[in-house]
């Protein structure tokens, strides 16, 4: 098909189709034949509207811009008419002055591209068939576009993203809620919990410290401890005086314990004791007090029975109960309790009480184990009893006292002087006051070692009891002279009288004969130069001079006990070896432990090593009665004082020196050590006085004489089978 001319259509004569021509004055509205009105329009044109020609033959062309102003209420039919053209309007135009035709269009009714239909495309223009009339430029009318709005939002996406966001977050909230409800159940749980459990300490006794008897020597009871929070405090020098006298405690001691204060992390202190270990029925007066800021609650204290008796041997704990000095020291990993708690649930507020089938879970107190020893508590009394009266007559002295059983190796009692009560330690003149001297008081033994020379020079076959050589009054060995308290003036001695008169020339010729490797190996048979093992803290293992430091002088002390240091126990050790038959057997204090559960567990047995033979160990205990009975025209013997009537007694008197930490002190040390009965020995009993002005010789022998007599009496000793001894011939012809 040919295109179709924008032109409007002509008819055979070459006019255009559905014109006519009249004149300038007609009237475009009149119905008149040659008028163009509503009745003359012709067909639609091919730019959609009719066309009628005026009666003055002046072809009319479209203005452009008539669309435009041709009518002005256009848009406001369109938007009533929902955007679009719904009838067919006539436009009409008018001559203008000057005597032009009026031109009269009508507009046939076709869709209008309104902003608002951008979706729809208008209808292709109507073409009718006809002979195209030639091509002539002609203006076009120019193309202008209103401006598009701007969209709108789509509500329906904001809906499913709205949607899709929420579902998400209660999936979230759902898997964690599942999440928590299964997985950590019980960490919550827990967490809960602990805002409503309650802990109650259960305390854990102490274990006590029992004599051979059964008989406490130190115990635990129940006490209460008194504390203060400053921060509640509201006049603490008020709360001071009510205390004080129930305390016991003076007024400005308290005020100044209840003083605010802060702790090292810099928070202030809500607990400050005031007093521990108080009775129970002060502490139930200060609670009737109802003083703020103060509190009680239960606590523990030690209570020693005897005050002061064994108090150097048990010692003393500290306010926490620990074992500061003494056994309470040594074994407080047996006697300490363990502490047990209680864990249970409580209400709140008013109902603070445990709740029925809640949660509860009590680990049990495990009591402390207890210590048997093997003291006798009234035999240890009496020994420290007669100890003090007898150091009465000396000033600033020292003085320790051991008994043993010979058999056992039990040590039966052990006395220190000065003492001091246990349940008050801080009462002492000094902190070495509070010292067990039987196994810290270091000693130059003196006299009483001759024992051991003796007994060594028998083992060896050097001497025999029946040897008697003559004895000088002085012996000169290195740079150092020796000489006899009792002068013999060469005349010939013999072993038992060179004992009775402690002659020190006669033992230094023995010694000569024993030799220096071979005494030395005797003094380690007989326990010096090494701590007994006893079970006391702290014990001292005294010295013996290698033999590669002796002196040519060291051959005349050492047989003599000088150049030697040893302790009480030590001693008294050695003369337990002889009167048990020459068995050395290790002294002990402790007899058995006891578990909580109330099993005795006995203790390890005692090291024991044969010293010297049955035999000579008889041989010396026959000699060493020399000391205590004879008294006759020759002299007297050193240690008459220590005779006990009804039983024969075997031992030897000493002097001696002290030495403190390496440093001898003035005065002498006075000793004896006997055993009883000297047939068959059942106890040792070993003295020592150290005084500065050199009084112990005076007091040692009549203390053991006191001593051994109430132990003979209280263990029901029978007397002697006879009551005198061998009569002992000090210078035989």
């Amino acid at each position: 098909m040919p295109p179709r001319s924008d032109e409007p259509r002509r008819d055979a004569t070459g006019s255009r189709r559905g014109s006519s021509r009249g004149g300038r004055g007609a009237d475009p509205r009149s119905e008149e034949p040659g008028v163009g009105g509503i009745s003359d329009a012709r067909a639609y044109t091919p730019r959609g509207r009719t066309i009628r020609e005026g009666g003055g033959g002046t072809e009319q062309r479209r203005n452009p811009r008539s669309n435009r102003a041709g009518d002005p209420f256009r848009p406001a039919l369109q938007v009533l008419d929902g955007g679009r053209a719904g009838a067919t309007r006539a436009g009409r135009r008018e001559s203008a002055a000057g005597g032009r035709t009026g031109v009269v269009r009508t507009v046939s009714a076709r869709p209008v591209r309104e902003p608002f239909d951008d979706d729809e495309a208008p209808p292709p223009p109507r073409r009718r068939p006809g002979p195209r009339r030639p091509e002539r430029p002609a203006a076009r009318r120019p193309s202008r576009k209103p401006p598009r709005p701007p969209k709108l939002g789509d509500p329906r996406r904001r809906l499913r993203l709205g949607t899709l966001l929420a579902l998400a977050l209660f999936a979230t909230i759902g898997i964690r809620l599942v999440f928590l409800q299964t997985v950590n159940t019980p960490a919550y749980a827990d967490g809960g919990l602990d805002s409503r459990l309650a802990v109650v300490e259960l305390p854990a006794p102490r274990g006590t410290i029992y004599d051979r008897t059964g008989a406490p020597l130190a115990r635990s009871v129940e006490a209460r401890y008194v504390f203060a929070d400053p921060t509640r405090v509201k006049d603490r020098f008020a709360t001071a005086k009510l205390l004080s006298p129930l305390l016991g405690v003076p007024v400005s001691e308290l005020a100044d314990r209840m003083r605010p204060r802060k702790l090292p992390t810099g928070v202030p202190s809500q607990f400050e004791y005031l007093a521990r270990g108080v009775d129970i029925d002060k502490a139930k007066q200060i609670v009737a007090l109802d003083l703020a800021g103060i509190g009680v609650h239960r606590d523990e204290k030690r209570d020693v029975p005897g005050g002061d008796l064994a108090a150097n041997l048990i010692g003393f704990v500290s306010q926490d109960m620990t074992g500061l000095e003494g056994l309470e020291a040594k074994y407080d990993d047996v006697l300490e309790g363990r502490a047990g708690k209680k864990t249970y649930e409580v209400g709140q507020g008013d109902l603070a009480a445990p709740i029925p089938g809640g949660y509860s879970l009590t680990t049990p107190a495990q009591p402390g184990g207890s210590l048997e020893l093997t003291t006798d508590r009234d035999l240890q009394f009496m020994t420290q009893r007669i100890l003090s009266n007898q150091m009465v007559q000396t000033k600033g002295s020292v003085g320790a006292a051991v008994i043993m059983d010979v058999p056992t190796g039990e040590v039966l009692a052990q006395a220190s002087y000065p003492g001091y009560n246990a349940a008050d330690p801080e009462k002492v003149n000094s902190p070495s006051d509070r010292e067990d001297a039987a196994t810290s008081f270091i000693v130059d033994p003196g006299s009483i070692h001759k024992a051991i020379t003796y007994g060594a020079a028998l083992q060896e076959g050097v001497i025999t009891p029946e040897t008697a050589f003559p004895v000088a009054n002085t012996i000169r060995e290195g740079d150092t002279t020796f000489q006899d308290t009792h002068p013999a003036n060469g005349r010939k001695m013999s072993i038992p009288g060179m004992l009775a008169f402690s002659s020190n020339v006669g033992t230094i010729e023995i010694g000569h004969r024993l030799g220096r490797d071979r005494l030395i190996d005797y003094q380690k048979r007989f326990g010096l130069g090494q701590a007994t093992g006893e079970g006391m803290p702290g014990e001292a293992p005294g010295r013996l001079l290698p033999a590669d430091q002796w002196s040519r002088s060291s051959y005349g002390s050492v047989p003599i006990g000088h150049s030697v240091d040893a302790t009480p126990l030590q001693m008294a050790a050695a003369y337990n070896a002889i009167a048990n038959n020459g068995t050395y057997v290790q002294p002990h204090l402790i007899k058995s432990v006891i578990g909580p559960d109330g099993k005795k567990k006995p203790s390890a047995p005692p090291v024991t090593r044969s010293v010297l033979s049955p035999q000579n160990a008889a041989a010396l205990r026959t000699m060493l009665e020399a000391v205590t009975t004879v008294d006759g025209p020759d002299g007297r013997a050193t240690g008459l004082a220590a005779a006990v009537p009804g039983y024969r007694v075997a031992g030897k008197t000493g002097t001696g020196l002290r030495y403190d930490n390496g440093v001898q002190q003035p005065g002498e040390v006075g000793s004896f050590i006997g055993m009883a009965p000297a047939e068959k020995p059942r106890y040792v009993v070993a003295v020592f006085v150290w005084s500065p002005g050199g009084e112990g010789g005076a007091v040692a022998a009549p203390a053991f004489r006191e001593m051994m007599g109430f132990t003979l009496r209280h263990y029901r000793v029978p007397p002697s089978a006879t009551n005198k001894s061998p009569k002992f011939e000090v210078f035989p012809r």
